[in-house]
């Protein structure tokens, strides 16, 4: 279950300093020129480029505006509560194009680049350091052997953080700003992934997904 949240047009706060690098129109890089591999062990592997999306505050400013943004209600410590976060989702099978037209290249150059079917974007807003969301790995590992997640972060930057099923240290990522991280492999097998909350947060974080094989 979950409940609509609405919020103005313009939700940048008063501390948020956009970024130099993204006052301009928006574009991603399809050449994937700087592109950096982390092998996090012999199956699992994680993509990562900064300021991939260029024009990052611009396009943060307009998906804010025209998302129809929710609140959904998780299960934590035995109880049923708001999750803390807001989500909307625009899959293949929706009645219109990706929310802004930045996307549907970013879908297609990411599906030819790693030979995955993205047809499915979730959008996560992570509105001050309150806002996170807890140790887990996707769903996409339930129906595929190896799926293939990306995350495109705009706004402030925010921690990100990865570690194996089985415990030990964890590998932290700061995420914002246009850049984008990609696990792949059997990272959705053996690893998980959180953003966890954090004292100080400089503004909101949007998060973009791209996923397959979930347009339904």
């Amino acid at each position: 279950m979950s409940t609509v949240a609405s919020l103005p047009a313009a939700f940048v706060p008063a501390s948020y300093q956009a970024s130099l690098f993204g006052i301009d129109d928006p574009w991603v890089d399809t050449s994937f020129t700087g592109v950096e591999r982390t092998q996090l062990d012999a199956d699992s592997w994680v993509d990562l480029m900064p300021r991939w999306m260029q024009g990052s505050d611009l396009l943060f400013g307009e998906l804010v505006a025209r998302l129809r943004w929710a609140q959904r209600e998780v299960v934590m410590f035995d109880q049923l509560m708001l999750e803390p976060r807001l989500t909307a989702w625009w899959s293949i099978g929706s009645k219109s194009d990706e929310p802004v037209p930045v996307l549907g290249v970013a879908r297609r150059a990411l599906s030819e680049r790693y030979h995955r079917p993205f047809d499915a974007i979730g959008f996560n807003l992570y509105r001050d350091g309150r806002d996170s969301v807890a140790w887990h790995a996707d769903r996409e590992r339930y129906e595929h052997e190896d799926p293939t997640v990306v995350i495109v972060s705009l706004g402030a930057p925010r921690p990100f953080q990865i570690r194996r099923k089985t415990g030990g240290p964890s590998q932290s990522w700061l995420l914002g700003h246009g850049d984008m991280l990609v696990m792949g492999g059997a990272c959705q097998h053996d690893w998980e992934h959180c953003v966890p909350k954090v004292a100080h947060a400089h503004g909101p974080r949007l998060s973009i997904m791209f996923r397959h094989h979930l347009a339904e």
